[in-house]
């Protein structure tokens, strides 16, 4: 199982302010805020993956999904309805909506996804692998 996975941001307060929104929606609960970071765990302590924030010390040059590193996170949810209320709070912060939910052949059913941006281009993904609205 994976640990945790650090991903560094241009702008903390507004990735704190983001994701501070959108984490509660796809399971996850606040676990660390300092000046120089913030971290996310699954809610209720269930095993898996922590996700922390850091400002990046070279903003340079923007992230982009398509050089090496990073190429999108996917967040696992229990029902299709959470994909599409996701895609619903990622319209109302003005986010660049992808895929809108849908089921993607591609990969093995049930696959019902949406795909998005975040405000400094991490593509994020909402997914359930279940058979249930």
């Amino acid at each position: 199982m994976l640990g945790h996975i650090g991903i560094n941001v241009p702008d903390l307060a507004a990735a704190k302010d983001y994701y501070g929104v959108l984490m509660p929606l796809v399971g996850f609960e606040p676990y660390l805020s300092t000046d120089d970071q913030f971290a996310y765990r699954p809610a209720g302590a269930k095993p898996g993956t922590y996700i922390f924030f850091y400002p990046a010390a070279d903003t340079g040059a923007p992230y982009s999904r398509h050089r090496v590193g990073l190429q999108h996170l996917a967040f696992m949810v229990s029902s299709r309805r959470t994909v599409r209320d996701v895609n619903e709070l990622v319209g109302n912060l003005g986010g660049e909506v992808l895929y809108a939910p849908q089921f993607f052949p591609q990969y093995p059913p049930p696959y019902f996804a949406t795909f998005w941006l975040d405000p400094f281009g991490v593509m994020l993904e909402a997914v359930c692998h279940h058979d249930r609205d």
